[in-house]
């Protein structure tokens, strides 16, 4: 067992989530092959075509996670197979979305299912897609004591 590339799986699935939650687009990137594929589709957005390639994934992320958009993602449960230099893995996640242009609170869980391959420099993302088990959304118009207290993206005055 590759104990070494596991822990490096590991660390790339979490990097990939902290990136995406911070909008770090270029540290997010990192996380892909060049020609990596992506499948990401939600209720909200219906059933999405695949994403081709890196940029193909980054330019959707970035595109729909505005400053208006705040989310949190926690993985857990991984189960990785490594072979050589290509693995697979399984990873539950839950997530929390507020739109704060929309005032709304989208919550969901699933598993994300991943295939990774060793580059030179490292482990990489080569596609990735998730089941969902449920995604709720609420308007936030309907709880009116909720107020956002924190949120790094908001326009300081």
């Amino acid at each position: 067992m590759d104990l070494a590339a596991l822990e490096d799986i590991r660390r790339l699935k979490y990097r990939y989530f902290r990136s995406l939650d911070l909008k770090l687009w270029d540290e997010f990137a990192d996380t892909f092959t060049a020609d990596a594929v992506g499948r990401y589709g939600t209720k909200v957005y219906g059933e999405l075509d695949a994403l081709e390639g890196r940029d193909a994934i980054v330019g959707f992320m970035s595109e729909k996670l505005s400053n208006g958009i705040i989310t949190v993602h926690v993985a857990h449960h991984p189960e990785i197979d490594v072979d050589g230099d290509t693995a697979e893995g399984s990873w539950g996640f839950e997530d929390t979305v507020i739109a704060t242009d929309f005032k709304m609170l989208i919550r969901g869980a699933g598993y994300y299912r991943d295939h990774y391959r060793r580059e030179a420099d490292g482990w990489r993302i080569a596609e990735t897609s998730y089941e969902r088990i449920y995604e709720s959304m609420e308007s936030l118009d309907d709880t009116p004591s909720h107020q956002l207290l924190a949120n790094r993206w908001a326009i300081q005055q």
